[in-house]
């Protein structure tokens, strides 16, 4: 694939505040029970939680679903990105 073509559509759906499915994910970058951090298209997506799992990722596709209890969805501007993800790792 042409890395022009790469570009992947960036979509969030959030079935019952319990099954989250993100595309357009080029990396995760941090994950535990409580928060994933995932680089995308256009930013960084937090998602905060209890419990939650990463049930199935697809870097290939861009794909990325998450089963737990979501609480917050928290998606940063790549512009911000350094700034927001260094502050995460003092």
């Amino acid at each position: 694939m042409a890395e022009e073509n790469r570009l992947l559509k960036n979509v969030i759906r959030l079935e019952n505040r319990e099954r989250l499915s993100v595309t357009g994910v080029l990396d995760v970058v941090r994950f535990d029970e409580f928060e994933i951090l995932c680089e995308c298209e256009k930013g960084v997506l937090a998602i905060k939680g209890d419990n939650l799992h990463i049930t199935k990722i697809e870097l290939e596709k861009g794909d990325l679903l998450v089963d737990g209890a979501v609480t917050s969805l928290v998606y940063e501007d790549k512009s911000v990105k350094g700034s927001f993800l260094k502050s995460l790792f003092k």
